[in-house]
């Protein structure tokens, strides 16, 4: 099914066989980093030979980039856990989202596959898109993604995860300065940050019994 320009969507694709996809700190940057490159339209040079420029040659071609503002995708929301990976998007150009997972994908398996010594597809198929229909839908799936690592177990207290560094919770909440996601387009529906603050741990507990009954369900 064709994803529809200006609709918001869920996108899911986890390792092959649930292998793990990320292994280091450097893998999640990695991913994060290709990420952010490959939702420009047409990026002029693969992220592989990106990352072999000096420091100054790399920051002159994306403050290029950065300029024209020509995207195929804006992020808004985004978590990534050991096997698996979550995001909301917003395609803004058609076929946006498709080419966007299809070269942060490759990238990424490319650089994946020589750093482990592994042959192979890495990810599980073609990724899952869901589509977000009403205002509500999106705060809750906002709200879901940013408790995977606490629901998984990932992390083990809410402490820990505002600090997770994999997910754009630490964004939303102010605590870093790093701008990936479009937040406004969630946080508008909220006072301020602590509110939506409220709104995530309010659901935390109830979420992760849930992930609890459904793993106990499947070892069954």
């Amino acid at each position: 099914m064709p994803l529809a320009t200006g609709e918001f969507y869920h996108i899911i694709n986890r390792g092959n066989a649930s292998i793990p996809i990320f292994k280091t700190k450097r893998d999640y940057h990695r991913f994060v980093k290709t990420s952010l490159y490959y939702q420009n339209c047409n990026p002029p040079m693969r992220y592989a030979k990106l990352s072999t420029l000096s420091l100054k040659e790399r920051e002159n071609l994306l403050n290029k980039l950065k300029k024209k503002r020509k995207f195929w995708i804006e992020i808004i929301a985004y978590c990534l856990m050991p096997n698996h990976y979550h995001f909301i998007l917003k395609q803004i150009n058609d076929k946006g989202i498709s080419n966007f997972i299809r070269l942060l994908g490759s990238s990424y398996s490319h650089y994946f596959n020589i750093k482990y010594k592994r042959k192979g597809s890495l990810f599980e198929g073609r990724f899952k898109a869901i589509r977000i229909e009403t205002d509500s839908q999106l705060l809750h799936l906002s709200r879901y993604v940013h408790l995977n690592p606490y629901s998984s177990f990932v992390v083990k207290t809410l402490a820990e995860l505002i600090k997770y560094p994999y997910s754009s919770l630490p964004e939303y909440l102010g605590l870093i300065e790093k701008e990936i996601c479009q937040k406004e387009t969630v946080l508008s529906f909220f006072t301020h940050t602590e509110s939506y603050k409220k709104f995530v741990f309010d659901r935390a507990d109830y979420q992760r019994s849930l992930e609890e009954i459904k793993h106990q369900l499947l070892e069954n």
